[in-house]
């Protein structure tokens, strides 16, 4: 068991510190269905896990002069509210729902990295229309981003970094660096709002666990200088596709 916890610890922190997100997306489907948590413990661990190891990343990627910390901070505190409320109503969800749930946000995952391309960083003014209406994209994205986090316990990087990119402007670089500041934030408000709850962790599972996505977000954040992020990309789509298949395939009976 912890030494399945180590292998999925260093792939999803080799994909968050390498993409900038993602990669935390895999983190509640491991621990469902290869490490047997419960499904509310597995999104409530999975805000641990990825807190912790996006904060590491944060600070990997601002040695490299990769996190722009003002907008960061600003889009991660705009999504304090929606952490808030998705976790009060994740609480409430039947645990296959939840999963079945889950699963589609994977796919939209998958067809959000698909859609991305190359050579879009640098257009947020163009993209961004006038000052008000990019304020509003910027507080609606901000505060979704937080509903995910707390609903589902991901960081949301498949959203932050679009977003950073096409409404702020940044370059790939900068955005997967800032976006890990914003899971970072989101991660402990939405935990925050769990504590105290019904729901009991494995405290030991966690502590492996997090301790290897430590160690390979800061692999990540060298693969991030020296791979082509597209190759990354394209191979992590393909794999959340398939996890959300079989996730589906094992929820889906149970709900019908």
């Amino acid at each position: 068991m912890l030494s399945i916890a180590v292998a999925a610890g260093l792939l999803i922190g080799v994909l968050l510190g390498a993409l900038g997100g993602g990669g935390s997306i895999l983190t509640v489907p491991v621990l469902v269905y290869l490490l047997h948590q419960e499904p509310h413990a597995a999104t409530a661990g999975s805000l641990l896990i990825v807190g912790i190891t996006a904060a590491a990343g944060t600070i990997a990627h601002w040695r490299a002069g990769r996190v722009r910390f003002a907008p960061g901070i600003a889009f991660g505190v705009l999504g304090v509210a929606g952490s808030y409320a998705g976790t009060r109503l994740s609480s409430s969800v039947p645990p296959d729902l939840l999963l079945s749930l889950f699963a589609g946000l994977m796919l939209a995952a998958a067809a959000a990295m698909l859609r991305r391309r190359p050579g879009t960083a640098g257009q947020g003014e163009r993209a961004g229309g006038t000052i008000v209406r990019r304020v509003l994209t910027i507080i609606a994205a901000a505060t979704g981003v937080g509903l995910l986090t707390g609903f589902f316990g991901v960081g949301g990087g498949f959203v932050i970094v679009p977003a950073l990119v096409l409404l702020l402007g940044f370059d790939m670089p900068a955005a997967v660096g800032t976006s890990l500041l914003v899971i970072a934030i989101n991660s402990a408000a939405a935990l925050a709002a769990r504590l105290g709850g019904p729901v009991s962790l494995d405290w030991t599972l966690l502590a492996v666990f997090t301790a290897a996505a430590l160690a390979g977000v800061l692999a990540g954040n060298r693969v991030a200088s020296r791979v082509d992020p597209s190759r990354l990309s394209t191979a992590f789509t393909v794999l959340l596709i398939a996890v959300a298949g079989y996730s589906l395939a094992r929820s889906l009976p149970r709900l019908v």
